[in-house]
């Protein structure tokens, strides 16, 4: 759905535009509100405008309907285009950078004459910007610091932003009738959570590889063809990342499946164990060395058990242990999306979600999941519309309703919260209203400036609190995340009985900490942080996240049935009493 997304950027950048000059800020709400129901749209942005259901969608008014058809009939908006030339593209891109805001490359540009992003840059450096009001050292240092984020970030993409892209390139090739497997390769397969090229591969017979070279060139999303071949084809997206693609022979396709997978490291010691039991490894197959006989290769499987080995999963395919493991046949089961019961983390409309709280269920319950919790903010987080004490009773009394139509079916709506941890460590609700919610997540929401380890554990401790939001505050590309001793966090986790969040978006739990959180016996809940009905879908990303950091499932809160999830809950509270 490229459309959906070409418009939305358009919609957004509108907006960026129209916060530069300063216009009128309903306007601004209006072409940002826009945009992010477009991108989340979930069906072809003409099929839905050609039907009327777009029509139907709550904020969606003439204006925007007239904007749609223009955009479908030329390709761009009249609008759009008059003002791209009135700010310079390059700073405009600057606004994507952390720190950097609308009135800072403003004031730039009206009191210092910049106009690119190499002239923003020297102000910053030449102290030109800290000597203008509202800018001192520490903010000049900051928004170098975050110059130095995005541009690191624009080197590999967050897994989350390329994921669903490459999954639907894979999508496509699998309908092309030549091809008899296809899958993502490389990082991506191994879920690491920044990816640069996307690679992938295809098995098919020899003598209709062009003709799937031809049907990948020709994707809608391609911008750019680098090289078109018979094994491998390289383009560039519109997006911008470069996608590779290997067709190998059915035969092949588990030894070429296991080479490009990697990691490196991991296939090094895949080698090196090879030779010693008197094979040679390649991406060709598996291969006697004394006389160079083909045994193996057709599936990934065969590879590893010519070797002795168990298959090690994708994800944790890094040389961190799982060899020997697979060798001894002792690799642990790792938690699976099948293993998943339910949401623990998800906005709706009455905070700052997109969709409604029905919606929301609806999705969730198409989902198959047995139960989700409701987990809005709360009322210090006022930019995001969080609710005071009075709004969360209206709003248990909708799930209460709700409850009536969807537990009859298998699914149980939970009311929760996302409750702000003030910077005391105290939190912005009472706990009389904490204890008449089913689950409590408890998140660091400002002053990511300060070592926050002494806040959050404070926060572990008060016995409503059952998982903290993402533990670290990094979000990759944005921000780095805040001061804070997470060994302490997992420490003060198992020992209050509190789980820690892996944010499937924010990715701010890595693998490594996750391997820790494993190693202590401390309880991880997979979330996807859902502000809209769409993004429930990420929870496999959360899965492989899990998984690349050895995440089994009984250390999984939403692995737990939902009898069993409650009873984690009232441990806790019972534990504080006695």
């Amino acid at each position: 759905m490229g459309k959906n997304k070409e418009l939305a950027r358009i919609f957004e950048k509108m907006a960026d535009i129209l916060e530069f000059l300063g216009e009128n800020p309903f306007r601004i709400r209006s072409y940002r509100r826009t945009a992010e129901l477009l991108e989340e749209l979930q069906e072809d942005l003409e099929e839905a405008y050609r039907s009327g259901r777009l029509a139907k969608l709550p904020g969606v008014g003439e204006s925007t309907l007239q904007k749609v058809e223009e955009f479908l009939k030329t390709g761009t908006l009249k609008k759009y285009e008059e003002l791209r030339k009135k700010v310079p593209e390059e700073l405009l891109e600057l606004m994507d950078v952390p720190g950097v805001g609308p009135k800072t490359l403003k004031a730039a540009y009206e009191k210092l004459g910049v106009r690119t992003r190499e002239e923003f840059i020297k102000a910053l450096k030449d102290g030109r910007m800290s000597r203008l009001r509202g800018f001192g050292p520490a903010k000049v240092q900051k928004i170098l610091k975050g110059i130095e984020i995005w541009e690191k970030a624009k080197e590999r993409v967050p897994l989350v932003e390329i994921y669903p892209v490459a999954k639907e390139l894979e999508r496509y090739l699998k309908e092309h009738p030549a091809v008899e497997k296809a899958s993502v390769a490389g990082s991506l397969r191994r879920m690491k959570e920044t990816i640069g090229d996307v690679d992938l591969l295809v098995s098919a017979k020899k003598e209709r590889w062009r003709e799937v070279h031809e049907h990948f060139v020709r994707h809608p999303e391609v911008a750019e063809v680098l090289a078109q071949g018979e094994t491998k084809s390289s383009v560039v997206l519109k997006n911008g990342r470069q996608v590779d693609l290997r067709t190998v022979e059915p035969e092949q396709w588990g030894a070429a499946l296991q080479y490009f997978t990697g990691s490196k490291q991991h296939n090094i010691r895949v080698r090196d164990i090879a030779r010693e039991k008197g094979f040679k490894v390649n991406e060709y197959g598996v291969f006697r060395l004394d006389t160079g006989e083909r045994v193996g290769g057709r599936t990934e499987e065969e590879v590893y058990e010519l070797l002795g080995m168990q298959t090690p999963p994708p994800e944790i395919r890094e040389d961190w242990g799982e060899i020997e493991l697979a060798l001894e046949h002792k690799l642990p089961r790792l938690v699976q999306l099948k293993d998943v019961k339910g949401e623990l983390h998800m906005h709706t409309n009455w905070s700052d979600g997109v969709n409604s709280l029905r919606e929301m269920a609806q999705k969730a319950y198409e989902l198959g999941y047995r139960y989700v919790v409701v987990g809005d903010h709360t009322q210090s987080a006022r930019v995001a519309n969080g609710l005071d004490p009075e709004r969360f009773k209206k709003q248990w009394e909708e799930i209460e309703r709700l409850n009536e139509e969807f537990a009859p079916k298998g699914l149980v709506i939970l009311k929760g919260a996302e409750v702000d941890i003030l910077p005391d460590g105290s939190l912005d609700l009472p706990d009389e209203l904490l204890e008449k919610l089913d689950f409590v997540i408890a998140s660091v929401h400002s002053r990511f400036s300060q070592d926050n380890t002494e806040r959050i554990i404070k926060a572990m401790q008060n016995p409503f609190v059952n998982m903290i939001g993402h533990p670290t505050g990094r979000q990759y590309g944005y921000r780095e995340g805040y001061p804070v001793d997470v060994d302490a966090l997992i420490e003060a986790a198992k020992e209050t009985g509190t789980a820690l969040e892996l944010n499937a978006q924010r990715m701010d739990l890595s693998s490594e900490l996750v391997r820790k959180c494993v190693e202590a016996g401390v309880p991880i809940g997979i979330t996807t942080d859902a502000h809209s009905a769409r993004q429930l879908e990420l929870m496999n990303l959360g899965v492989g996240l899990a998984r690349r950091g050895w995440a089994r499932p009984e250390l999984v809160v939403n692995a737990m049935p939902l009898e069993e999830l409650k009873s984690f809950v009232e441990r806790k509270r019972r534990k504080a009493r006695v």
